[in-house]
């Protein structure tokens, strides 16, 4: 493991250059089919997400401020259509696909790969009709650079890695797309480098800018994309320069995985489904008093305490405690509000952050009624294994450990889950979906390596 930034130049190629020669020289009849299919999996999860995401009160702002940043109709919003500059729908599209905290993340990166790449990928892709391949490509490639780059790290998040590094994946991914040469690449890449953004201040304090640095990095993508292929020139050692990025955005990396992995495991498969619209962080804990409730039926109102031992990445960002006028965004990243949601419903869904439901006194008592403490995992950027036990007044204690969380690739959601969780997400969304027409989106996305011009498809999900 490297702690300081000196031995990594030894490689012939460095770790960027490696990067760009993956983004140049992998082509789409060189994957296999089981990536392929993982790639459209997520293509589907993540934009029915996105659907659903189009609920949210803060949509509006966010597509009032785009508005005055142009008018050029290019590439839509996701599920009401409206037409605008291909940034400015990538930015509204990013956010919508992560301000609900239901979509997919690869957990040894701590990176939602998919938030910031396809909604920059099919903004720019609709611009530019690209086809079902060119798009899968993209973010097969997209998924690769964003996650190799996360995973090199080995100190906790304080830049938030899924804006910074999907930043890096989607610029990557839209030059995969459109088969740019060398130098356009590596310009995007540098001029990418240049605008990332993204703290976990705002994870800290339930903000809804956390998804919107989502946005702005999905925006960032495509400028610079834009930029390069204008023939304008950015830096070019940004992963192991003395700013690049492991020496400005991470305290301690290790380019083992990058230099392991690129280019002979496409990462796209090692990512895992989020079941439920939280902090993947709390999923441990929603999946663990589930099963044991299922297996033991105990009675809720006899349950003095639940105790979530974990490790200290979840500690960090669902450890926080229960409190009364909790945002929707502050609850989605609470342990105690996951657990006894999770237990009152029998499920957790994106109406159950509304504001009654937040309100709702039994809901609090019982959420207040857990504990989350460390376990002996010291790696600071896992996400298990959990442990879950519930202590009932007479003493018995019901417990199960996690090794694997519901929804990872070793734990997976069935492809029956998968469409659940794609129909409640769309019949979610603020416009209405009926079920013929979620039906014909799957139908589309399972094809979608026959479609010429992805606006075909966007077409059937964008109803202004």
């Amino acid at each position: 493991m490297t702690s300081n930034k000196a031995n990594t130049q030894t490689h012939k190629l460095s770790a960027i250059e490696r990067v760009v020669h993956h983004v140049i020289n992998t082509h789409y009849s060189s994957l296999n089919e089981a990536t392929i299919l993982a790639a459209k999996t997520f293509i589907l999860d993540s934009i029915g997400v996105g659907l659903s995401g189009s609920r949210i009160a803060q949509v509006q702002q966010v597509k009032q401020a785009v508005s005055q940043w142009g008018d050029a109709k290019q590439a839509q919003v996701w599920a009401t259509g409206e037409w605008l500059p291909a940034a400015s729908a990538a930015i509204v599209n990013g956010y919508q696909i992560h301000n609900q905290e239901w979509d997919c993340v690869h957990e040894p990166a701590v990176v939602h790969p998919m938030a910031v790449i396809l909604s920059a990928l099919m903004a720019y892709g609709q611009l530019h009709k690209v086809s079902g391949k060119q798009l899968l490509l993209g973010v097969i490639i997209g998924v690769d650079v964003a996650t190799l780059i996360g995973q090199s790290a080995t100190s906790g998040l304080k830049f938030f890695r899924p804006s910074v590094c999907g930043c890096l994946g989607a610029a990557a991914g839209i030059c995969a797309m459109l088969s740019l040469d060398k130098n356009t690449t590596q310009n995007a890449l540098g001029i990418a480098y240049s605008q990332l953004s993204g703290t976990m201040q705002a994870h800290i304090e339930g903000s809804p800018m956390l998804a919107m640095q989502i946005g702005l990095n999905s925006q960032a993508a495509i400028r610079a994309l834009d930029l390069a292929r204008a023939g304008f020139e950015g830096p070019k050692d940004i992963l192991e320069g003395p700013f690049g990025y492991f020496n400005l955005f991470e305290d301690t990396f290790d380019l083992s995985p990058l230099l392991s992995k690129l280019g002979k495991e496409f990462q796209i498969e090692q990512v895992s489904h989020k079941p439920f619209p939280t902090g993947r962080a709390g999923h441990g804990t929603a999946d663990g008093l589930l099963t044991l409730q299922q297996e033991h039926n105990f009675a809720l109102d006899q349950i003095v305490t639940i105790t979530v031992s974990a490790t200290p990445l979840i500690n960090r960002l669902v450890g926080r405690p229960v409190k009364d006028n909790m945002t929707p965004s502050y609850a989605k990243l609470c342990n105690g509000y996951i657990a006894a949601t999770a237990l009152l419903t029998g499920n957790i869904t994106v109406e159950d952050f509304e504001p009654e439901k937040l309100q709702d006194r039994e809901r609090l008592a019982l959420a207040k009624k857990v504990t989350t403490q460390l376990n002996d995992c010291d790696n600071p950027n896992a996400l298990a294994p959990v442990t879950v036990a519930v202590t009932h007044k007479n003493g018995q204690m019901f417990s199960i450990d996690l090794p694997h969380i519901l929804g990872n690739p070793l734990k997976p959601l069935t492809r029956n889950a998968q469409l659940i969780k794609f129909e409640a997400a769309c019949k979610s969304a603020a416009v209405s979906f009926c079920d013929e027409q979620i039906s014909e989106l799957t139908n589309l996305i399972d094809e979608l390596d026959g479609i010429e011009d992805i606006g075909q498809l966007i077409h059937k999900f964008s109803k202004h």
